[in-house]
């Protein structure tokens, strides 16, 4: 699903991610570990283009959205983002939250297909071989209700159907984070990166927002997580990426991993956190 290829990553004259080279297959839980300033939250931000890359190459679904020709925010569409502080707009009630990128693209989308209707019918007029108009199955008060139940069904599924009408600012650490979790998942996402997801929680809040990150897991979603959980870690990963001074040293199966790690820097970051 995603090839990255000797990727690099420099501020000025400081190079964070030194020539990463790994693949994340369809229905992995990657987990990449690591000491503080080892590059893991940059090397997440690469994957989705956040942080432009100094040099290498990221194949998203066979395509190098690395290539500034590329419309990154057609391909982000399917690349969910969850942040360690939340990033939930505080004038925006949280329906309208969860709401606001599904139903921005999806608004976008059948005003461009109008559009280009309009353009069909004009070179119809004068055309010998009439081309085909495209198919729009909904107007905006349909797509708006669509967005609108998807989005309550949401916060159903994770018990906050009662704070549909509230505001960020009133909700604590740990439903802001759930909350930011579904609004990834109402883009209908291929793949979701975690960037250290409970890091902003205090530890009483951990667990709720880990539990929902269990169950995408064992509904097959694909996700990359940067985390200092290591026992989360060993449960949910399918493969651990141990990195440090921006290189990936060791990546190996959790159990593989935690139990005998191979590289001494490794070793040695295991027996300070474990």
């Amino acid at each position: 699903m995603i090839e990255i290829t000797d990727l690099r990553k420099s501020f000025g004259n400081l190079e964070v991610l030194k020539g990463i080279t790994t693949t994340i297959s369809e229905g992995e839980k990657v987990v990449v570990v690591g000491p503080s300033g080892s590059g893991k939250s940059t090397f997440l931000r690469c994957l989705n283009c956040m942080e432009d890359p100094t040099s290498g190459s990221i194949i998203f679904d066979g395509v190098d959205i690395t290539d500034m020709k590329v419309d990154i925010n057609i391909h982000r569409r399917r690349m969910g983002m969850v942040f360690q502080q939340f990033n939930l707009f505080n004038n925006k009630t949280v329906l309208g939250n969860i709401m606001l990128a599904p139903l921005h693209v999806k608004l976008t989308d059948f005003r461009r297909k109008k559009l280009k209707n309009a353009f069909i019918r004009i070179s119809n007029l004068f055309a010998r071989d009439k081309k085909p108009l495209y198919e729009i199955n909904a107007n905006r008060q349909q797509i708006k209700e669509e967005v609108r139940e998807n989005a309550l069904r949401l916060l159903k599924r994770i018990g906050l159907e009662d704070k549909a009408d509230a505001y960020p600012s009133t909700l604590s650490g740990g439903q802001k984070q759930r909350i930011a979790i579904i609004r990834a998942l109402a883009m209908n996402p291929k793949v979701i990166l975690f960037d250290e997801p409970t890091s902003a929680l205090d530890p009483e809040m951990v667990g709720e927002v880990l539990d929902l990150i269990r169950q995408l897991a064992e509904e097959g979603m694909t996700m990359v997580i940067v985390t200092h959980e290591m026992g989360f870690a060993r449960e949910v990963a399918t493969r651990v990426l141990f990195m440090d001074d921006g290189q990936i040293l060791e990546e190996n199966a959790p159990a593989e991993f935690f139990s005998n790690p191979q590289n001494p820097r490794a070793k040695e970051f295991l027996s300070k956190v474990l």
